[in-house]
């Protein structure tokens, strides 16, 4: 077999017994590998109702057929497990030699079950499974760890994802680091560290083939010559904090906590002034022709000799969203988030929040351990996010995300915690963006821009953005089909532009790394089942019509100023477009999946398990009894 080695390794972390699954080259073309593989073995090894942070929760990782061939920005990963942070479908894409590391082992994928008796390094050396003592790791930041295990077993080869003290200790948020790179949202790292994983250290020694090099280099050529054109200029010359100073002329930049969406040190903090004065140098991921990444470095001050690479989301979290309108506190705030272990975007969110609390009265001076928690006081936000990592103190409430922490804290808090399904919001005020506020309602994984393009739509004027009608559903399920083939490929999201027929030379790639005969219209098919898969899974939790919503602020509180002055997102508005969005999906009003539809996408077991019959004219209260 090409591209694919057919096999999925089962780990049980609890006996620390392995087992070896087999998958048939028609069972993989389903899913492609990546977030679909690694979603599909989450339905398939995680049982319903499973406590996110128990031993039946299922970690996954699967590769990209991809990985490790010449294929530029393939060389990726996807990680799945249920959320601790939502309660749903937790799914993340991390790029970097551990993907390629994957695959020389001999793996497709594999799938972590139970949690070890102590804290372990789980070491796959090839088809040799070893649970390592790591008591002499834990408190460990995430490269620090990951330089101390190479040293460790004596070979720099070695790659290894890892959690640092934030996973340790359950924050739901915590992220895994590998190379660097992160799966970040949603709470990989608490799920791993429920397992007493500090890290998984990977070593292989197989080959990579494919079915037809000759034309898969020709191919390559033609990717890597438009990759490094002017489609691409953005992201290797400033990389994605070029963003900055365009949400801020749109009005949509989130500042202190999205009570406004303009930043008066915008200038101060954008990609063209990092640039200029921080930028030390640019990364790529394995296997990367643009190389986005950032590392931009403090050169003078109190953070001397910080470096971080910065991007767009935790720049707009740690930054403006906490009135922060400096660069170097940006950057070591950054840098203190990848090496605690967390997903800096939620982190920049709850500690915004948190702010916005102090600011109203609703957390007091003493509630937050003495600290001064106003907007713009960065000494503060560091000492949180430390605390927030070791749950110590007011880090303890923080710990747990926006939507918990504000139901804990009461006061009407919840009107301004910023977040979907649990996922604190990425950096776009959908007040003036209806098209985007679709995509992120309806996110299966929560408030994320990733997972959905629809912001394309707003941003480039494909749609009036300050409306809302009956066309915008069609339009973001097409959006999200297309991301989520993306991640199933595992191809960089931004080089999704270096193709003229995306679909046509895609499925022409596939096939020939895989020898595996994918049509276009088989390669789309891909990105809605995957789609439906996930929505399915969210079902099976639980889920319902109430749960695809806004934040309260962005449906009661018009925009303060901008272009966008006075907008909203109203429920009407919002029922319009989910209704629009449904009717597209194939759904019911409630949106459920007819088992017709399932069954027409392939997901036959899961039709029968959660499919609702086919009846069109029901009232969503009624389509919900009929489950």
């Amino acid at each position: 077999m090409f591209g694919y080695s057919g096999k999925i390794l089962h780990i049980d972390a609890t006996t620390q017994n392995t087992s070896v699954e087999e998958k048939d080259a028609g069972y993989l073309k389903k899913y492609l590998g990546g977030i679909g593989l690694a979603v599909r073995l989450l339905y398939e090894n995680t049982h319903a109702g499973v406590e996110p942070l128990s031993p039946q929760n299922a970690l996954c990782f699967a590769a990209s057929s991809f990985a490790g061939t010449t294929v530029p920005v393939g060389t990726k990963h996807g990680v799945a497990f249920k959320s601790p942070l939502t309660g749903f479908v937790g799914d993340c894409l991390s790029g970097s030699h551990f993907s390629e590391m994957i695959r020389r082992a001999g793996w497709d994928g594999f799938v972590i079950t139970g949690a070890a008796p102590q804290w372990s390094v789980l070491f796959i050396d090839d088809d040799d499974v070893q649970f390592l003592d790591a008591s002499r790791l834990l408190g460990l930041g995430t490269i620090e760890t990951q330089q101390h295990i190479r040293e460790w077993l004596g070979d720099e080869n070695i790659r290894v994802s890892s959690i640092g003290p934030a996973g340790e200790n359950l924050v739901r948020y915590a992220m895994v680091d590998n190379d660097g790179r992160q799966a970040g949202r949603t709470g990989p790292g608490a799920v791993m560290g429920s397992k007493r994983l500090k890290a998984i250290a990977i070593r292989g020694s197989h080959p990579i083939q494919v079915a037809d090099m000759p034309n898969l280099l020709e191919e390559t050529r033609k990717i890597i010559k438009i990759s490094q054109g002017p489609g691409t200029a953005k992201y290797r010359i400033l990389g994605t904090a070029s963003n900055v100073l365009n949400m801020n002329k749109m009005g949509v930049l989130p500042t202190r906590n999205f009570q406004q969406t303009e930043f008066e040190h915008a200038e101060e903090v954008s990609g063209e002034y990092m640039h200029e004065h921080f930028t030390r140098k640019t990364v790529g991921c394995s296997g990367c022709t643009i190389a986005c990444e950032q590392w931009a470095e403090v050169r003078e001050g109190p953070y001397k000799g910080v470096m971080a690479g910065l991007d767009y989301e935790p720049l707009f979290a740690l930054g403006p969203n906490c009135g922060i309108g400096e660069l170097p506190p940006i950057i070591y705030l950054s840098r203190l988030c990848d090496d605690l272990g967390m997903d800096s975007m939620s982190a920049g969110v709850v500690v915004s929040w948190a702010m916005e609390c102090y600011e109203k009265g609703l957390l007091s001076k003493e509630d937050c351990d003495g600290l001064e928690l106003n907007f713009g006081n960065y000494e503060a936000s560091a000492e949180v996010i430390k605390k927030i990592a070791k749950r110590e103190g007011i880090g303890n409430l923080l710990a747990e995300g926006t939507k918990r922490a504000s139901e804990q804290l009461g006061k009407n808090s919840g009107h301004f915690a910023m977040q979907i399904k649990g996922l604190e919001m990425p950096g776009y005020d959908v007040r003036s963006m209806k098209t985007f506020a679709l995509g992120v309602a309806t996110g299966t994984r929560g408030g994320d821009h990733n997972r959905s393009l629809a912001y394309e739509l707003d941003v480039k004027g494909t749609t009036d953005r300050f409306t809302a009608d009956a066309t915008r559903g069609k339009l973001a399920m097409e959006k999200e089909n297309f991301a989520c083939i993306l991640d199933c490929l595992s191809i960089c999201k931004f080089a999704r532009n270096c193709f003229e027929h995306f679909d046509d030379d895609m499925s022409r790639i596939y096939t020939m790394v895989t020898g595996i005969p994918l049509t276009p219209g088989e390669l789309k098919a891909v990105g809605e089942r995957v789609c439906n898969l996930k929505k399915a899974f969210n079902i099976r939790e639980g889920w319902t019509r109430a749960d695809d919503t806004l934040p309260p602020r962005v449906m009661k509180d018009p925009l303060p100023s901008g272009p966008g002055k006075g907008c909203f997102v109203s429920q009407e508005e919002l029922d319009l477009m989910l209704d629009s969005y449904y009717q597209a999906r194939g759904w019911t009003r409630a949106g459920l999946i007819p088992r017709s539809k399932l069954i027409s996408l392939g997901l036959d077991d899961i039709a029968a398990e959660l499919g609702v019959s086919d009846v069109e004219e029901q009232s969503p209260a009624e389509m919900v009894e009929v489950r």
